[in-house]
């Protein structure tokens, strides 16, 4: 039974994230809105925890198996890549008063470098796995993970409870510029990989 819960928690999160997905593109409707974005962010907590438990698990009992090698990295894709496509469409997070094209052209170029990102990381993780060579996590992207999870908590906040404050302005642009930053260094990161280049 339990080499079956890695599996389990994962598709637990594929529902999780559709959900919370849904709910940020539906927020801008909401009376309450800030009860709508807490019970949101909970989603999210609980969909990041399940990430976690799921490879513990499976590193703990060496349940590991193909499906989940496959499905696991889908799932964080898709919930922090659709995560910052939700907040492009909504026009979220709003930054210094900036008008609505201006931020419509930051939040897309940071959606796309993340899509990017994940697709060229991706990409070289099949080429080099398909020749026999291994291709481990470091610490970039690790750092990576928990700064763009930090990013998406941080909007979430924003959004239900410091809207137009100052400091939240300047908290979530940090944030975002950390974020980038990561993103970016750890895929010039993979690219440098010595297992990489041997697959080349």
């Amino acid at each position: 039974m339990v080499k079956f819960i890695p599996n389990i928690l994962t598709f637990a999160r594929f529902a999780l994230t559709f959900i919370f997905l849904g709910m940020v593109l539906y927020s801008p409707a909401v009376t309450n809105k800030a009860l709508f974005l807490d019970i949101a962010f909970v989603l999210f907590v609980i969909a990041e925890v399940t990430d976690i438990i799921d490879g513990k698990i499976a590193r703990r009992f060496n349940v590991r198996s193909k499906l989940g090698r496959m499905t696991d990295p889908l799932a964080d894709k898709i919930l922090v890549c659709g995560a910052f496509v939700c907040f492009a469409i909504i026009g979220e997070p709003r930054l210094f008063g900036l008008e609505a094209g201006v931020l419509a052209v930051i939040h897309w170029c940071v959606a796309g470098i993340l899509i990017l990102r994940e697709a060229y990381v991706t990409l070289i993780r099949h080429i080099t796995e398909a020749r026999g060579l291994v291709f481990p996590a470091v610490a970039t992207g690790k750092v990576k993970g928990v700064l763009q999870a930090f990013t998406i908590g941080t909007v979430m906040i924003k959004m239900a409870h410091v809207q137009t404050a100052t400091w939240g302005y300047w908290f979530t642009t940090v944030t975002f510029l950390l974020m980038l930053a990561f993103t970016v260094i750890s895929g010039f990161a993979a690219t440098r990989r010595s297992w990489w280049k041997q697959a080349k």
